[in-house]
């Protein structure tokens, strides 16, 4: 099958790689001509313009999108548009507001355009692992889009699903992404404990080797942990900065909204703030672990 990429990225550049890989031919664009002729060495095919990109696709085209939430998204869809014709398809692979999804959905539904969203986990470990797919749209589109699913999922009946409608994709891993806030919270606050019992003298590392074999609590995100402390024992130069990327906050909006009561994830997004006024153990390992799993820039000390 072969579809348009739009976004040559990380995140971008792994799937397509992947997709090729996997027998897709892939037609990438991105504002930066070099990182289109880089994608043309790793067996994709060039597109140095939206034109081109629109004209080198068969109908019904598919294009996907793997660039930054909001504004981004309008303007791309708004010179993209134009190129496309009754039956195409529009896929939103980012982490966009699903009530920004839902709204483009609607727009595009007047022009006979389908739009998809696929909330979409991995990190940078998607490319040999596979990707964890949320999937909102119309069921014969999200069908079309089948061979390219099972392809990017960790199996062809593994770690992808259609959810719903359009914007159910990102609703559910904008939830997901609220959930992993938390669960790393509870990671880095028991292991910011053991830090401190100074008596005991803990290997933190070796702690987190145990705990990832036959234990309750393990998991991959627990791997990592284990990972980060085996090349950085005391977590040395790391700032105790966490970022957060907005998933968490939308959803502690939602649940307001919808009158769920979700401490553990809101507290988990009012402890990030707070990083950004205190130095402790517990956040520099919430650094340590963004950057393992997702490649998330640390800010470092000094």
């Amino acid at each position: 099958m072969r579809i348009g990429m739009i976004g040559l990225g990380r995140m971008g550049g792994n799937m397509a790689e992947r997709l090729i890989k996997g027998g897709h031919e892939i037609v990438g664009y991105a504002r930066s001509r070099e990182t289109v002729d880089r994608f043309t060495k790793n067996g994709g095919i060039g597109a140095y313009s939206l034109e081109e990109l629109s004209g080198l696709l068969k109908p019904p085209r598919v294009v996907w999108l793997m660039i930054p939430a909001g504004v981004p998204i309008d303007r791309t869809i708004e010179g993209l548009t134009p190129l496309l014709t009754q039956g195409d398809t529009i896929v939103d692979g980012g982490n966009s507001n699903y009530k920004d999804t839902m709204r483009r959905a609607a727009s595009l539904k007047e022009q006979d355009i389908d739009y998809v969203d696929v909330g979409t986990s991995g990190g940078i470990w998607g490319l040999t692992e596979g990707y964890s797919m949320m999937v909102g749209g119309d069921d014969r589109a999200v069908e079309q889009l089948r061979p390219v699913l099972e392809t990017l999922a960790p199996a062809p009946d593994l770690g992808w699903g259609h959810v719903g409608p359009s914007g159910s994709g990102h609703f559910v891993k904008m939830v997901h992404n609220g959930i992993e806030y938390g669960m790393m919270q509870a990671y880095a606050e028991g292991f910011a404990i053991m830090d401190r019992k100074d008596e005991f003298n803990l290997d933190l590392h070796r702690v987190a080797e145990i705990w990832r074999f036959g234990s309750v609590v393990r998991s991959w995100l627990l791997d990592l942990i284990s990972e980060a402390l085996d090349e950085n024992p005391s977590l040395e130069g790391i700032a105790p900065f966490v970022e957060d990327s907005g998933e968490g906050r939308w959803t502690v909006s939602e649940a307001i909204d919808l009158n769920v009561a979700a401490p553990v994830i809101t507290m988990s997004l009012l402890r990030r703030l707070l990083s950004r006024e205190e130095d402790n153990y517990s956040d520099k390992l919430l650094s340590a672990m963004r950057n393992k799993f997702g490649g998330h820039e640390i800010k470092k000390e000094g």
